[in-house]
């Protein structure tokens, strides 16, 4: 197969790549890439990003947080995981076959010593572990499959990115997801790093460095840059797009209780109550309308609260023990 070169380790790019390509390159033989991305959660095109993502730990560690448009689950990515991309032309969306296309990055990994079992319809194991998920999209007589290889990801930083807020479950958390990932590196020949194990899948996927570069064109490069800086990089898009959910934590501070519950549509606040035992000083509902309509982002919330705080609403609760409560997730209700 010929392969395309993607461009950097930037996650918008990456992502938006994937999509530009799917929809434009329309190659008559099948063409592959592996690539990488710096930290980053890749959202799965119908989830709740909201639900998903631990905000704190991405917000502190520059996390990547980007939706794809393939289904299926959020995946963690970093410089550990190699990521690969098959855009193959297919007759109809009836003759897809998952197993037809993570076949041959099984056969790629046998090539090269490292023996992996095909588990379910879409994952690669060894010795029981994950450590290859793949999601699908078809679109006007082409394929997207793309799916991850872990090598040495991070396996405490995907637990954290990925919807686990409360330090006294991470220890706990991490074990458990341990003992179903695996990452390739532990099972590879000695010797084996990662750039030759980037270099022989290359090597294979070429039939042995038979097939060339399938190279892009500066018009075509601009088109996915201007598709990354339009939609895959902006909020509306990685965050709004997730399904109209109701918001509801419970925090205890010095100050006394609160809960905080929402209605959520398109990433924006539609509804909000705060009730509990806190001594508000002026009632909470003179600043509703203005919680009513913004992005549900820690700073358009804390943008409200700093110009209301001389009204001590919540008494001496502070605005960023309120913060806490609106991003510390307790519950998430995705309706629909």
């Amino acid at each position: 197969m010929q392969f395309i070169n993607y461009f950097n380790q930037d996650a918008y790019t990456n992502i938006a790549m994937d999509a530009w390509l799917l929809k434009n390159l329309k190659p008559e033989k099948p063409v592959f890439s592996l690539w990488q991305n710096k930290k980053a959660v890749i959202i799965g095109e119908n989830q709740n990003t909201f639900a998903e993502v631990n905000p704190e730990y991405i917000t502190e560690q520059n996390v990547q947080v980007v939706r794809r448009v393939s289904g299926g689950g959020a995946v963690y990515h970093d410089l550990g995981n190699i990521c690969f991309t098959f855009f193959v032309p297919v007759a109809t969306s009836a003759s897809v076959d998952f197993h037809q296309f993570v076949k041959p990055m099984a056969d790629a990994l046998e090539s090269l010593g490292i023996h992996v079992d095909i588990s379910g319809r879409n994952d690669l194991e060894i010795d029981g572990k994950k450590v290859s998920g793949n999601a699908q999209r078809y679109a006007g007589g082409y394929l997207m499959h793309h799916g991850t290889l872990l090598w040495d990801t991070d396996v405490d930083a995907m637990v954290r990115s990925l919807n686990v807020a409360d330090e006294k479950f991470i220890s706990k958390a991490a074990k458990s997801v341990r003992s179903r990932v695996g990452n390739i590196k532990d099972y590879a020949p000695v010797g084996l790093t990662l750039d030759k194990f980037i270099e022989q899948l290359k090597y294979y996927l070429t039939d042995e460095g038979r097939d060339s570069e399938y190279k892009l064109t500066d018009a075509q490069k601009n088109s996915i840059l201007k598709l990354r800086d339009e939609k895959f990089s902006q909020w509306s898009w990685n965050y709004g797009k997730s399904p109209q959910f109701m918001y509801n934590n419970h925090a205890k501070y010095s100050g006394g209780a609160i809960d905080v519950q929402m209605d959520v549509d398109s990433g924006h606040i539609t509804d909000i109550n705060f009730t509990g035992d806190f001594l508000g000083v002026r009632d909470w509902r003179e600043m509703k309308s203005q919680l009513i309509g913004i992005p549900f982002t820690r700073e358009a919330v804390a943008e409200v609260l700093d110009k209301n705080k001389e009204g001590q609403y919540f008494g001496s609760v502070t605005n960023d023990e309120l913060l806490e409560t609106f991003f510390q997730k307790d519950e998430v209700v995705t309706n629909g």
